[in-house]
């Protein structure tokens, strides 16, 4: 009778923390997640994307989080951008839904980087979140777009964040949503969150088969887990961000609180930062209109300088 209540309740610590990391919608218009996708190479490395919106509108590059492949973003959010004016790119990073899996180093070895992580000894990782940007990056590259509007969620704003400052000059503005700089003085994640990571790193075949139906993919766990651990404090990466920079947070974030929000806001000069009450670290469905709305206020007010060349070509 234990055994069975203690898998009851680890089966509702990983819905909780998958709860946490993203919330999706059940309706879709013109974003299909389960449609086609095209894929491209980062050296021995393939991306899956695809593409949502009028080809000659300005781009955006929209990265997902931890263990979460392009499908777990809110249908609403990629309709409301692509009906504001834009093309939307998205893709699945490496480890999860059709691109690429790296071999792991499995459960164990996970276990034993988090602890060494807690007792200040360096996380190993099979790859980083520069890598994860490069394959961002080689997407970008494949559909020929030379800069674009970058928006990342939890990792995703992370690896955004990365693009935002190693490729400056690919990144027209940037919107950061529940992520971090990962500065040692910010709250840690709360125990039940990270015991929630633990429990999805446990999970049975028939979890994992069942979280996978929805957009999660447990196996990546230990190779992105490591890669967050290992890029540690980048405070000084992000400062040196010059993107106009919007930073979205929720005011119930448990997961990352809403301190790592602020902190990422004050680190980027210029940064315009907004909590959203009633958010945690996910995207609820009530609140996505007046995210979608904000953000493409933030577009709006950062456009792409206009080719007057071809500009000139149309004047009557």
């Amino acid at each position: 009778m234990l055994d069975i209540v203690n898998h009851a309740s680890r089966s509702i610590r990983i819905a909780l923390i998958f709860s946490l990391l993203a919330q999706t919608g059940v309706a879709f218009a013109d974003y299909d997640p389960n449609g086609p996708m095209s894929k491209t190479r980062n050296g021995d490395v393939e991306i899956a994307y695809t593409v949502v919106g009028d080809e000659q509108a300005e781009p955006i590059l929209i990265l997902m989080g931890l263990a979460a492949s392009h499908r777990v973003w809110n249908p609403a959010i990629i309709d409301g951008l692509v009906d504001g004016g834009y093309r939307v790119v998205l893709l699945d990073n490496r480890d999860v839904g059709q691109s690429s899996r790296i071999q792991g180093r499995g459960k164990l070895w996970l276990g034993w980087q988090l602890l060494k992580n807690q007792i200040g000894w360096q996380v190993n990782s099979p790859y980083t979140l520069q890598d994860m940007a490069a394959d961002a990056v080689s997407v970008l590259d494949a559909l020929s777009i030379e800069r674009a509007h970058v928006i990342g969620a939890s990792m995703g704003g992370m690896i955004s964040q990365v693009i935002a400052y190693d490729y400056p000059e690919r990144a027209q503005s940037l919107v950061s949503i529940m992520s971090t700089t990962w500065a040692p003085h910010l709250p840690p994640p709360g125990k039940a969150q990270q015991q929630g990571i633990s429990d999805m790193n446990e999970s049975s075949e028939d979890e994992a088969d069942r979280l996978e139906q929805l957009g999660f993919y447990t196996s990546a766990l230990p190779n992105q887990v490591t890669a967050i651990l290992n890029a540690g404090d980048r405070t000084k990466e992000v400062k040196k961000i010059t993107a106009p920079t919007l930073v979205l947070h929720g005011a119930d974030d448990k997961l990352l609180s809403v301190e790592h929000g602020r902190h990422t806001a004050e680190t980027i000069a210029g940064a315009k930062f907004k909590v959203y009450d009633n958010m945690g670290h996910n995207l609820p469905d009530d609140i996505v209109p007046v995210m979608v709305k904000d953000m493409l206020g933030h577009l709006r007010d950062h456009p792409m300088a206009v080719d007057t060349t071809l500009k000139a070509q149309y004047r009557f």
